[in-house]
């Protein structure tokens, strides 16, 4: 089982759940319709990784850079980065035909993460940013979410029972892509303007 660092504490999530079309520009970008209600889906244990790829089974992988909170007594405790991948072709054909997205979304090493900061308000305002290779690539503002962190745990937690070390992956903003090998990805969250963590990765 893989485990994600809060603070000096190793937790293990059962799952990771995800939110998708949670920012209006990102929604344009792909053609997708405005959701009448909040979308979410799942990711297993197995779907976290250390390891940025860029292909899994021959398919092309595209990254998207999201806010995400770790959860500890029901409550979010923490706040990092991840970058959820997507096999977008293979979104795109499950999704013409109304089929599920999991094997575009759920395999193996599809979510790689920060390590978490301690949270005490799911509610003050953060902001951050994914460069490639030095550049700018996307950026995003809790200001221009659908949903909101504690909204998003309140309608998770009427239907789901979340665990202790699970994490939620908040949407991501326009600017996605492929992941190309070799590209150096640096993600950066910040919090009024104070930078609470960065890390990066290399591409596989």
């Amino acid at each position: 089982m893989q485990s994600v660092k809060l603070v000096s504490e190793q937790l293990t999530p059962s799952k990771v759940v995800c939110v998708g079309r949670n920012y209006t520009a990102h929604i344009a970008e792909l053609n997708n319709e405005t959701p009448d209600q909040m979308v979410l889906f799942n990711k297993p244990n197995s779907a976290i990784t250390g390891t940025l790829l860029s292909t899994h089974n021959n398919d092309t992988l595209h990254y998207e850079t999201e806010l995400c909170f770790v959860i500890k007594n029901k409550k979010i405790a923490g706040v990092g980065l991840g970058l959820d991948l997507t096999k977008r072709t293979v979104q795109s054909k499950l999704k013409n035909k109304g089929l599920p997205w999991e094997r575009a979304k759920a395999f193996d090493s599809s979510v790689i993460l920060t390590d978490f900061v301690d949270l005490s308000d799911a509610a003050q305002h953060f902001t951050f940013e994914l460069k490639i290779n030095d550049k700018v690539t996307q950026q995003g503002d809790t200001h221009f979410m659908l949903h909101k962190p504690e909204q998003i745990l309140t309608e998770i937690s009427e239907f789901m029972s979340l665990e202790d070390g699970d994490i939620i992956m908040t949407g991501t903003p326009s600017g996605v892509g492929e992941v190309k090998r070799g590209n150096t990805f640096t993600v950066s969250l910040y919090s009024n303007e104070k930078c609470l963590l960065t890390q990066q990765w290399v591409a596989q």
